[in-house]
């Protein structure tokens, strides 16, 4: 089949990714081209805000051209597209969108009065529905349609009529010039005002932030001093931990050279396994098992980690004192 037999419209349709969103498009469009007193430019992009949410992916051009070039055709076949494919909610949801874009200035068109009552007999809603969403969206009643054979039609229609409207928009405009100007002027009255006030703030902050650099200097300079001091002390507590190691040694020494001067003069030790169950606190002929009671009591009482908090010399001591413990345990241990 040759793409030429097929209309602008059924190509548009070919092309939508959604058929039921490209007719309401030329739906709306239709009403939008019955607007008074509206450009083109203002028509589509009125257009394009109602619709932002549509799927129809393509551009409004030429939805715009066959909705103005009003093609019964194409408007008959997007009117049997929606309402084949639209459900209720759907077609409230069109006609609020077509009253929408049809009173926009607040006033309808003689066609959009006949346009929106086609549309609503098309989607199933009730002239009584119609009229409520007229009256929720407009805030005014929809009154039936002016009759154009009628001498009073005319006389409202009038050039006259529309000069006067002119005239009225013009100075409706010209106060609206004064009031803008009011508000300019009273605006930039309130932006001096609020410049002032945000410099006063300023110099305000600025006083802040001075006062805040000056304490700070100030805790500075007290933190070095604590510092020093701590300094200070810290020497003078290494120094007096030096002396006493110094003293701890000096006294090592004394207890060492007594030591030794007792070996030299006392009588010959015990056997080894008399001087290991003496470190124990035992006496000859204990267990297997007293050596392992003995062991575990001495060395909780004995362990190096109970002193951490003592003196070196202390902490030295109790090594010592554990490690012959050990040593002892050991030497039972294997001769038992």
């Amino acid at each position: 089949m040759s793409i030429a037999r097929f209309s602008p419209f059924e190509l548009l349709l070919l092309k939508s990714r959604s058929q039921v969103d490209t007719a309401t498009l030329l739906l709306l469009g239709w009403v939008l081209v019955h607007r008074q007193h509206v450009s083109e430019g203002q028509r589509r992009r009125r257009l394009a805000q109602v619709t932002a949410q549509f799927r129809h992916g393509h551009e409004l051009g030429p939805v715009m051209s066959i909705a103005h070039s009003q093609d019964l055709h194409a408007i008959q076949l997007a009117a049997e597209v929606v309402r084949k494919e639209c459900s209720h909610e759907r077609s409230l949801s069109v006609m609020h969108q077509a009253i929408t874009v049809a009173t926009d200035d607040g006033a309808i068109s003689l066609a959009n009065h006949y346009i929106l009552r086609f549309l609503a007999d098309l989607l199933n809603v009730t002239p009584a529905t119609l009229g409520t969403l007229f009256q929720e969206l407009t805030g005014k009643p929809l009154r039936p349609p002016e009759d154009p054979s009628r001498d009073a039609y005319w006389q409202a229609h009038d050039p006259g009529h529309y000069a006067q409207k002119a005239k009225e928009a013009a100075e409706a405009a010209e106060r609206e010039k004064a009031t803008r100007a009011r508000a300019e002027q009273q605006q930039r009255a309130k932006a001096d005002k609020q410049q002032e006030k945000k410099q006063k703030q300023q110099e305000k902050q600025q006083q802040k932030e001075h006062e805040r650099h000056a304490k700070a200097r100030a805790e500075q300079a007290s933190a070095e001093q604590a510092r020093a001091e701590k300094a200070r002390a810290e020497q003078a507590r290494q120094e007096q931990a030096r002396r006493e190691r110094q003293r701890q040694e000096q006294a090592r020494q004394e207890e060492a050279r007594q030591h030794h001067y007792r070996r030299t003069s006392s009588p010959p030790p015990p056997d080894r396994t008399t001087r290991a169950l003496a470190v124990l606190g035992l006496t000859p002929g204990a267990s297997k098992t007293d050596v392992r009671k003995a062991y575990r009591r001495m060395a909780q009482l004995h362990h190096p980690d109970r002193f951490y908090s003592e003196s070196e010399h202390q902490v030295a001591l109790a090594s010592a004192r554990f490690q012959r413990i050990k040593n002892a345990y050991d030497y039972l241990m294997q001769t038992y």
